[in-house]
Order: C-alpha cells, then structure tokens, then sequence
C-alpha cells in the first residue's frame, strides 16, 4: 500500500463499505503530556529567541516519538484516517513564534509520521488499510471580518497571502505522503476558498489530484460560522471543488451540532462527515462527555442515516473513538443523495434558483 493512487482507491471502496473513523483531538493528547519548554526546544531549537511552550505542531521535530505513539494509539482504537499534526502549521500561525522558517519541515515531517503509523497499522491488518489526512487549520487571522471594530474595513490579512500560507503548508502534506488534505475548523469561508484555490493550483501544477476534506465550524448555538454563513450557504460556497467530503467540527458537542450535520446530509452530494467535541466545555475549559455517552450520540446520527466518516475534536481520546467505533459497527454508510443542477449561490444565505415548493419543503 505504499503507492498513493492504490490507497485512493481502496479509500474510495472503504467509504463506500462502512462509516470510516477520523482520529481524535490531537491537542487534547497533547496537553495531557505536561510537556514542558524543553520538550518543544528540542535539540534543534535550544537557542531559539522566543518561548516554544504550546507550539503543538513543533512536536514533530523536537519530539516525534510522542507524536507517533498519539497515532498509534488511535489507530488500535480503530481510526482509518490519521490527522496529521500540522493544524498551526502555516507562515501566518508559526509568525507567533518565529518559526516560519520550519514551515516546510513541520507539515512533510508531519505527513511523514502518520503515513509511517497508518503503513505500520495496514500491513497488520491488510483487509482494513488506513490513512493520511494531510490537516490545514484556519490561521489565526480571517480575509472577511476586521480584527479592529472600530476600523470595519481593515484585514491584517489578504487573499494572496493565505493562498501562499496554504499552498506551501500543502505542498509539505504531499511531500510527506498525506492520501487527502483536510481543510478543517473553517470559521471563515473566505479563508477556506483560498486554501482551496491554492489546493487545486498545486494539483494541476503537480498532474495529480488529492481528495479534499471540507469541515466547517459553526461557532455557537445560532447555527452559523463566525463569518455568518448557514451550514447550506457554506456548502454553496465550497462545493466548486467537488470535495471527497464536507462537514463540521469543533465548537459543539454532539447534542448541539447533530441539526447541522443533518442539514448537510440532506443536501449535499457528497460524503458527510463530523467530528464534534466532547459536549461543551466547562467552567474550567475542559470537556465533561465521556465515551459512552458520545456514542450514544453518534449511534443515532448513524441509525439515521446521516454519516459517511466520524471521530472527534476537542476533548475526545481513543477511548472516545473505541466507544464510537463499536456504535456504529455494521451500521450502513450514508446514502449520497441525487441533487438537481440548479443554479445554486450563497451570501450569509444559501439562494437556489429555481426553487420548487417540493425543496422548500424539504
């Protein structure tokens, strides 16, 4: 399974065998190692000028074996697709620390890992291959909201510049042996047209096209990103790319984020996929729903008929992942519904033109 174009094919039949398992929150892994300044410097950046503390991504330089067991782990827990460790990975987001230099190394050292883990995993058990998700988080900064309210017109970010951060944090992906790019935790569907701009002029320039992995974040209880997009809006704006999925994670537990996940379900025709978190957080920042009670959840979501591929975000473990494997063990995938070729535009709303009454009551 070490040929990339063979692996596509078997994740394309994967998916349409059984709901396929994403990994679980690598940051959450993490925190729960009490690393300290030292373990981020590493060898490579003792003398660095600035503190390294909370720079996850760095970990796959300075401490690579922590990474590769936090991927073990989750693939004995059953994850098909391993996530790469890369979610700060870009120019912009490294800036903070003064690291834009290791960009390149960080997301193919990265990709590296986890293709070592998933090969590791598929040659013991070769009827059930696994994956690399090549993982490209939002940067901190948006193109279509100003981070000064009293100045609406002012970006401390531009368009070309996020196509060049994501371009280059790809190009690594690759280079290190990612089967797919996931476009993920996207606040800002602006941000995320230009990760995949720079995606589909990397593949024409390369002759070889990824899958892509679209997964949204509507950021509280009023159903909308933080640009202000509805879940279908958002669909409208992304599904250019013919994505190998679309979905949503972060922000919301299972419990709050089903509604949208089965909006998108119903309209979009491609796979869906989800990875929540582990309910909402608490007073202290942590996370209070355990294994079984998420995958209560997520059984229901798959009874319905609503999912393509799952695991989880903020606080969920491999143990989260067991339980959620065992729930919808031999539950069928979702159906990829027939969409009309409409006309199909989006603003804050989606705009369908025409729209007959049988969709509208749908």
């Amino acid at each position: 399974m070490t040929d990339r174009k063979t692996r596509r094919k078997a994740l394309h039949a994967a998916a349409k065998e059984r709901i396929l398992l994403l990994d679980t929150a690598m940051g959450t892994a993490i925190q729960g190692l009490g690393l300290e300044e030292e373990d981020y410097r590493g060898e490579r950046f003792s003398d660095h000028s600035r503190d390294l503390k909370g720079d996850n991504d760095l970990l796959v330089l300075t401490r690579p074996e922590l990474i590769s067991n936090i991927h073990r782990e989750n693939l004995e827990a059953g994850a098909d697709i391993l996530e790469t460790n890369t979610f700060n990975a870009t120019a912009i987001s490294q800036a903070e620390y003064a690291l834009e230099s290791a960009v390149d190394d960080l997301n193919r050292g990265a990709a590296q890992l986890a293709r070592e883990a998933a090969d590791a995993m598929t040659e013991k058990t070769p009827e059930k291959p696994r994956f690399v998700a090549g993982v490209i988080g939002p940067t901190s900064r948006t193109a279509s909201l100003s981070p000064d309210v009293e100045d609406p017109g002012f970006r401390n970010v531009t368009y070309d510049e996020l196509v060049e951060n994501y371009r280059q944090a790809a190009k690594g992906l690759i280079e290190g042996g990612a089967d797919l790019i996931l476009v993920e935790t996207i606040f800002d569907t602006l941000n995320a047209r230009a990760a995949l701009f720079a995606l589909t002029g990397l593949f024409d320039e390369l002759g070889d096209a990824l899958p892509i992995m679209i997964s949204g974040t509507i950021t509280d209880l009023s159903g909308r990103t933080l640009s202000g997009q509805t879940p279908e809006a958002f669909w409208h704006s992304v599904r250019h790319v013919d994505p190998f999925s679309v979905g949503l994670n972060c922000a919301l537990g299972p419990k709050e984020l089903r509604p949208h996940v089965a909006e998108l379900s119903r309209i979009a025709d491609t796979l869906v996929s989800a990875h929540p978190n582990a309910g909402l957080p608490n007073q202290f920042g942590g996370y209070d729903l355990g294994p079984d009670e998420m995958a209560e959840h997520i059984a229901d979501w798959a009874k319905d008929g609503l999912l393509n591929i799952v695991g989880g975000c903020c606080g969920t473990t491999p143990e989260h992942l067991k339980a959620i494997a065992a729930a919808v063990e031999g539950k069928a995938p979702r159906r990829v519904p027939q969409v009309k070729p409409w006309m199909r535009l989006s603003g804050l709303e989606p705009f369908i033109l025409p729209r007959d009454e049988e969709e509208e009551a749908a």
